[in-house]
């Protein structure tokens, strides 16, 4: 099972599986896990609500910012090379 991670502010849109199932999209407005795995609160771009949402495999996250840098550490004096 592949886990996606997400943070507030990403997009989740969910396509639909069979013929007739309409696209639907939000925005990730709330973690429920400092990590950013699911579940998500998702604001639904059709009606404004806030659901709980699990991501299925129909579910792509777009990271609409970038992830923030990690901090590298000071090489140590006089190393090895």
């Amino acid at each position: 099972m592949v886990t996606s991670y997400a943070r507030v502010g990403d997009e989740i849109v969910v396509r639909g599986t069979r013929a007739g199932v309409v696209t639907r999209d939000g925005e990730v407005v709330g973690l429920h896990h400092a990590d950013g795995s699911p579940p998500y609160d998702v604001r639904w771009a059709d009606d404004g609500r806030v659901t709980l949402y699990f991501p299925g495999p129909d579910a792509e996250i777009r990271h609409l910012t970038r992830w923030p840098e990690r901090k590298r550490e000071p090489e140590a004096a006089g190393g090895v090379t």
